[in-house]
């Protein structure tokens, strides 16, 4: 049975395929919910009525949340939000699939210098409380990022990146037993 990307999300909180049904019980979870809402604004993104249905009650959400996602971000399967509360993300930046955010992350621009531009964040990346991403850089697959870090250059695969400024400690086993219920 193939199934659908919202399906993939909540599967990564529980470990459970979930019907419609029970993907709806569980959006009293404000991370759940978010996450629902803003797979449907990012599916009817382009579409007249729908789209523009979608993004008005994607916006309620950030208001309500303090989640900044944007229907324009790629973001792969599997995306889990681990705490409510604020998060910004630029809507240029791509996310891969099986990553996991935590609560006051931001992941944005930079605007001048040799790494002007939006982060791209690889497969399997746990970010943890209040790192701060910034710039035209890419942070590979397995890669633990933790809390309080800030992050402004390219992290390889296969690390922990600790800090502020960030050091990188290669690590095979970074997001293990972090990075549950993958898809």
């Amino acid at each position: 049975m193939g199934y659908t990307l919202i399906q993939k999300d909540f599967y990564r909180e529980s470990g459970q395929w979930l019907s419609s049904f029970e993907i709806w019980k569980k959006c009293i979870n404000p991370n759940l919910h978010f996450i629902y809402v803003l797979r449907k604004a990012q599916k009817y993104y382009n579409k007249p009525v729908l789209g523009e249905f979608w993004k008005f009650v994607l916006r309620h959400y950030q208001i309500k949340y303090g989640y900044q996602i944007y229907p324009e971000t790629e973001i792969g399967e599997g995306f889990y939000l681990g705490h409510w509360g604020s998060l910004v993300i630029n809507p240029k930046v791509k996310i891969g699939k099986n990553c996991n955010i935590a609560q006051g992350v931001t992941i944005g621009q930079q605007n001048r210098g040799k790494l002007q531009g939006f982060p791209t964040i690889s497969d399997e990346v746990w970010i943890g409380a209040n790192a701060v991403i910034v710039g035209g850089i890419t942070v590979g697959s397995n890669v633990l990022i933790a809390p309080n870090s800030y992050i402004n250059f390219d992290v390889p695969a296969n690390s922990v990146v600790m800090g502020n400024p960030g050091t990188i400690y290669p690590n095979e086993r970074a997001t293990e037993a972090y990075i549950n219920h993958k898809v």
